[in-house]
């Protein structure tokens, strides 16, 4: 018998969202790490949210965007030893401008970046965040098999 602590977390998401051959990625100040950190748009779902809803909330709220095309790319457990969260990762193109609007607390930079610098980012370690690894390279990988 064996006891232990389990962080129940409501789960978050990111957006993999392209304009033509370029990604949306933010900078941002991480804290935790003390660093800016390159990632894909993301945040925190809240209890009983809809990952998809979400996902579109963020997209506008960091990037000033909204997508016509907005589908599942991956789901990752970022920490399944001790923690329930789940990012839900979409695929998001078709983009049209709408208004930024930042948390209060909230301090990130938006850039377009092509695709095959961000795919060389994560492989030189440049991105060392997890859940934006994944949507970039699965992305990547996706469409080089011709499935997006």
């Amino acid at each position: 018998e064996v006891t232990r602590e389990v962080v129940e977390h409501p789960g978050g998401v990111a957006v993999a969202a392209f304009v033509g051959d370029d990604l949306l990625m933010v900078r941002q100040f991480r804290y935790a790490m003390q660093q800016e950190l390159w990632e894909l748009p993301a945040g925190k779902l809240e209890k009983g949210e809809n990952p998809a809803e979400c996902g579109m909330r963020e997209l506008g709220e960091e990037c000033g965007c909204a997508a016509d095309l907005f589908q599942p790319l991956a789901k990752m457990y970022p920490t399944c030893a001790y923690d329930t969260e789940i990012i839900h990762i979409f695929y998001a193109t078709g983009l049209r401008p709408t208004r930024q609007h930042l948390d209060e607390d909230e301090f990130l930079t938006v850039r377009r970046i092509p695709v095959e610098k961000a795919v060389q980012m994560v492989l030189d370690g440049e991105i060392p965040d997890a859940k934006t690894q994944l949507g970039i390279l699965k992305f990547y990988a996706l469409r080089q098999a011709g499935k997006l």
